[in-house]
C-alpha cells in the first residue's frame, strides 16, 4: 500500500487530493487545524485508511510529529504541501501583519512539511514532494505583494530541491494553479479568468504528480499568458499592471 501526507488537506484542492488518493486505496493522511472541517468534508468518504492530525502547519514541531507518527508503519511515498492563504482584499499598501503569517504558511509551512518527509524517503531513497505554488508567483502582482513572494519562492525552492534530490531517488514538483474555486478564491470581488473547480484542479494535479514533473501550470492559456507577462521589460509590464482592467487593488 502507498502513503500520502496531505496539509491542509480538509478543505479546497487538498481536500480534493486527498478523495483521489483514497479512492486509488493509498494510506492517507491530512492535517488541519478545523477537525470540524474533516468531520463535515469526509463525512461520505471511506475512512479505513485516512487519518487527521489537528495541526496548523506553522508550528514546526507538530507537524514534523503529525508526519513521522503517519509514516512510522509503512513509510511515506508522497508529501503535498498544500497548506496556503491569501489576501482576503487586495491593497496597496500592504497589510504587514497577514503578510508575515503569509509567509509562516505559505512558505515556511512547506518547508516544515518537507524536512519531515525527507527524514523519512531519505533513508529509503524513494519519494516525491509536492508543493502547491501559483501563477500568481510568476509576476509580481498588485494588491498581494507577499501572496506573490511566498509563491514564487516555493516555486524556486522546489526547483533546487528537484536539482539536489534527484541522485538520491526524490522528485519534487512544484504546481502552480490559476484561479480554483475554493474557500480562499471565494471571497475575490473581481473577476477570475478560467476559473476551474477544485475537483477538476485535483485532477489535473494527481496527473502531473504521477508524471513527476518538475513544474506543472494551469490552465494552459492563462498560464501561458502569465508566463509572457514575466518575459516584459519591467517598464512595460508596470505599465500593463496600472490598468484596471489587470489590476484590481484598492486604497485600503
Amino acid at each position: 500500500m502507498k502513503s500520502v501526507f496531505i496539509t491542509g488537506g480538509t478543505t479546497g484542492m487538498g481536500l480534493e487530493l486527498a478523495k483521489i488518493y483514497v479512492k486509488r486505496g493509498w494510506k492517507v493522511g491530512v492535517c488541519g487545524r478545523d477537525p470540524l472541517k474533516f468531520k463535515e468534508n469526509f463525512a461520505y468518504v471511506s475512512q479505513d485508511n485516512l487519518h487527521y492530525y489537528q495541526v496548523d502547519v506553522t508550528d514546526r514541531a507538530a507537524l514534523q510529529s503529525a508526519i513521522a507518527e503517519f509514516s512510522s508503519s509503512i513509510g511515506l511515498d508522497l508529501l503535498v504541501a498544500s497548506a496556503g492563504i491569501s489576501f482576503p482584499h487586495k491593497t496597496r499598501i500592504p497589510d504587514f501583519e497577514r503578510s508575515y503569517h503569509m509567509v509562516h504558511v505559505n512558505l515556511l509551512g512547506v518547508m516544515y512539511a518537507f524536512e519531515a518527509a525527507l527524514k523519512v524517503m531519505i533513508p529509503k531513497q524513494s519519494g516525491q514532494l509536492v508543493a502547491i505554488s501559483s501563477i500568481a508567483g510568476f509576476n509580481g502582482l498588485p494588491g498581494v505583494s507577499a501572496y506573490s513572494a511566498t509563491k514564487s519562492a516555493v516555486t524556486k525552492y522546489c526547483e533546487s530541491l528537484n536539482l539536489d534530490l534527484s541522485d538520491l531517488g526524490i522528485t519534487v514538483t512544484s504546481i502552480h494553479p490559476g484561479f480554483v474555486d475554493t474557500p480562499l478564491t471565494r471571497v475575490n470581488p473581481h473577476p477570475m479568468p478560467f476559473l476551474i473547480s477544485a475537483q477538476k484542479a485535483a485532477e489535473k494535479i494527481s496527473h502531473a504528480i504521477d508524471k513527476k514533473k518538475m513544474h506543472y501550470s494551469f490552465p494552459f492559456i492563462f498560464s501561458f499568458v502569465v508566463k509572457l507577462l514575466s518575459l516584459l521589460p519591467r517598464t512595460l509590464y508596470k505599465r500593463l499592471m496600472k490598468i484596471k482592467l489587470f489590476n484590481f487593488s484598492k486604497e485600503h
